[in-house]
């Protein structure tokens, strides 16, 4: 049957173990695709016979329901910040640039961002929870060379090439890693970070450009970050000039002559690349460490002849004045009088959040000695629910002035102790 070419819809529900791609060779048919066990097909798109000398295709194309909590491994139920948290961490692991070798990690990817973009916005979501994915009206819509890419992997070549191969020759503008400085504070509460734009010049995005796009980023204090990116868009219809299409006369030899189109105008430079002002919110997590990075997928670079790098915003921790991090316990020194450190003491630290942490010593005091505060320092990044401890080092302040012979007599004879040097390596401690 040459050439036939048939349109349906087949529900598919019923017993989705028929549903995938085949082909038939030899009087046989061998499955190519199939779904996976976490996907539903949801009904056929289409359908395209054709054959050749030596065998006969059977291409179908499916639309495949993609469960966008699954994808992001979150609830329902789930909030807006467990969804960007988890959105985060799947981007670090999914990015196709960390998975060369996995040929579906393009998809992966996509399909990641698809579910981020859904469900991050309140109107969308609500959409999608009550008509599944096809309730969207609005939002991108893979062509069916992508699905026919994503079903067969490696079998693209017989259809016009590997698609990732042609990803491979699309021009990419540079990817960009800033540094974030975060508090201590944050680390310990979380936080979120708002960017604001900032009105800078027009940059052409040529490659030769003197002035690199990283110039125009700036940061205020540790809350704010200015930033604003060029696009990419055609200046025909973006500006307020009149520009226009002229035709353009090419010789190409003898008596052959070629005619093109091509925009002009006589008011702009007819630059594709022209500034959006955008917010990016970053979400310091709790327990986040130092040199952690958060993506940004194609805020970095433009790109003028194809797609934009990058942004990564490196996290730097400061210094604080009275806490020192080490993993996820905290250190902090306190120096006690010479009385408190025979007799005992009780004081209270100011915690990062503002809370108090108890302390009770009843006994002696070592300069030196330290306590463990189990559960009062940082929060696991990977687990909230387990935190480190805070670890309180002690300093004894001793009198600066000289004691009388009265002074030294009563404290010989309330302390009662015989002289009694002791000569040891200091490297080594008490």
């Amino acid at each position: 049957r040459r050439g036939l070419k048939e349109n349906r819809n087949l529900s598919l529900a019923d017993n989705p173990q028929k549903a995938g791609v085949f082909y038939w060779t030899s009087g046989r048919k061998k499955k190519i695709y199939g779904p996976r066990r976490d996907e539903t097909i949801k009904y056929m798109l289409s359908a395209f016979v054709f054959n050749s000398d030596s065998a006969c295709w059977l291409v179908c194309f499916c639309s495949i329901r993609r469960d966008f909590y699954k994808i992001l491994g979150v609830s329902k139920s789930a909030s807006i910040k467990d969804i960007k948290k988890a959105y985060r961490k799947l981007a670090l692991q999914l990015h196709p640039d960390r998975n060369p070798d996995d040929p579906n990690a393009q998809d992966k990817f996509a399909d990641l961002g698809a579910a981020y973009e859904v469900l991050s916005d309140e109107e969308k979501r609500k959409q999608y929870d009550a008509y599944g994915e096809e309730g969207l009206k609005e939002g991108h819509h893979g062509s069916h060379g992508d699905i026919f890419s994503s079903f067969f992997g490696d079998f693209g070549f017989m259809f016009g090439g590997n698609r990732q191969q042609q990803d491979r020759n699309i021009p990419r503008g540079n990817d960009i890693v800033l540094d974030l400085e975060v508090t201590l504070e944050e680390v310990y509460s979380g936080n979120f970070v708002e960017s604001s734009p900032v009105r800078v010049e027009l940059w052409s995005g040529v490659p030769s450009s003197p002035q690199p796009f990283s110039s125009y980023v700036h940061f205020f204090l540790t809350t704010k970050v200015v930033r604003n990116k060029p696009v990419a868009k055609e200046a025909p219809g973006k500006r307020k000039c009149n520009c226009r299409q002229e035709m353009r006369t090419t010789q190409l030899g003898p008596g052959r002559f070629q005619m093109t189109q091509e925009v002009v105008c006589d008011e702009c430079p007819n630059i594709k690349l022209v500034n959006e002002e955008r917010t990016l919110e970053v979400e310091i997590e709790q327990g986040v460490r130092d040199e952690m990075e958060y993506p940004f997928i194609g805020e970095g670079e433009p790109h003028i002849d194809g797609e934009p790098g990058d942004l990564r915003f490196r996290i730097k921790v400061l210094k604080h004045p009275l806490f020192e991090r080490r993993g996820d316990d905290l250190y902090t020194n306190v120096t006690i009088t010479l009385v408190e450190a025979l007799v005992g003491f009780e004081m209270y630290i100011t915690h990062l959040d503002g809370h108090k942490v108890h302390i009770v010593r009843d006994k002696i005091t070592r300069p030196g000695a330290r306590i463990w505060k189990k559960g009062e320092g940082l929060p696991n990044f990977d687990n909230n629910n387990i935190r480190g401890s805070l670890i309180v080092t002690f300093d004894v302040d001793f009198p600066k002035d000289q004691l009388s012979d009265q002074q030294k007599d009563g404290i010989r004879q309330l302390l009662k102790q015989a002289p009694s040097q002791k000569v040891y390596n200091g490297l080594q401690g008490y």
